[in-house]
């Protein structure tokens, strides 16, 4: 980990701890640092089990400007902490209450998440979607997801009567339409020795990558009838040089209710990639601008490098 991404994952560290210690900081006036870093995530692999800066304060209640609480759901080979150290912090600042967890296990190696068969994860979500709505008195939650947190929630709000518990859905390039195995295998490339484990048996060790593959009996039957509910506001927000969910194109969804959003059509200089969309400032001001479209603001177009955020 670069010196960068170590004092990023102490600050986030420590701001969570006085979190959980002191209550919500935005009753304090306290603003947490966002750090646009894939580094910024690493501190997920030491502590899945631990959110993201920002997330998880049962005690939050909605403000009027901001009433839907926010669930994000993180991809394949990934946890909360380390899919959403940016956003989280980025939407507790905002004042937001934001909820992250983990689902798709038993862990693979002991931290890594999302691999199991996609209903049953979907059923997690809607487990997880009602104790946010308990906790807080909301009637509906916002739902912003990453990779195959992009498609599965597809599945909970056609099949598990989610439509009626969500406002909006905000994909990261998601795994709406598959990919092929090789190209999700390169989810793996990224966690050192999770490959060779992957490529032993990846129907035992991510049944889920077999799902996304395109073309799978699960998307097929995911598509039927259409994807989309008419009640739910959705935005799908993509980057051409994805190199996981390809094509990129196959991400976006039709609809009067869709919103697609292609990044390099906002700033042609953004070279990210598919991990790196997570910690990209002009993503998630995105993510900002489709949960509260009424004060929607641009961001700032700067040189973002492959698979890096900035």
């Amino acid at each position: 980990m670069s010196r960068t991404g170590v004092i990023a994952l102490r600050i986030g560290v420590l701001a969570s701890m006085w979190i959980a210690l002191t209550g919500s900081s935005q009753d304090q006036g306290c603003q947490l640092p966002v750090v646009y870093s894939v580094n910024a995530g690493f501190g997920g692999v030491f502590d899945p089990q631990f959110g993201p800066p920002g997330a998880n304060n049962w005690a939050c209640k909605p403000s009027s400007a901001h009433p839907y609480p926010v669930v994000l759901v993180h991809g394949t080979f990934a946890n909360q902490h380390d899919n959403w150290n940016a956003l989280s912090p980025l939407l507790f600042n905002h004042d937001y209450c934001v909820y992250t967890f983990n689902y798709g296990g038993p862990p693979l190696l002991g931290t890594l998440y999302g691999l199991g068969e996609i209903s049953a994860s979907a059923a997690q979500l809607a487990a997880f979607v009602d104790q946010v709505r308990t906790a807080t008195g909301a009637a509906q939650v916002d739902l912003v997801g990453h990779s195959q947190g992009g498609m599965m929630p597809h599945y909970y709000l056609k099949n598990l009567g989610g439509a009626a518990n969500v406002h909006t859905f905000v994909a990261l390039a998601p795994s709406n339409q598959g990919s092929a195995l090789s190209d999700l295998a390169q989810l793996a490339n990224y966690i050192p020795g999770v490959l060779t484990l992957v490529n032993e048996g990846l129907e035992n060790v991510c049944p889920a990558c077999v799902q996304q593959e395109a073309g799978s009996s699960f998307l097929a039957s995911l598509w039927s009838g259409g994807i989309t509910v008419p009640t739910v506001n959705y935005t799908v927000i993509s980057t051409i040089y994805d190199e996981v969910v390809v094509p990129w194109s196959s991400q976006q969804l039709a609809g009067s209710n869709v919103h697609n959003v292609v990044i390099q059509d906002l700033c042609p200089i953004d070279f990210d990639g598919h991990a790196g969309l997570a910690y990209d400032h002009i993503a998630l001001r995105e993510v900002l601008n489709a949960l509260d479209p009424a004060h929607a603001s641009p961001a700032l177009c700067t040189y973002i490098a492959f698979e890096a955020g900035g």
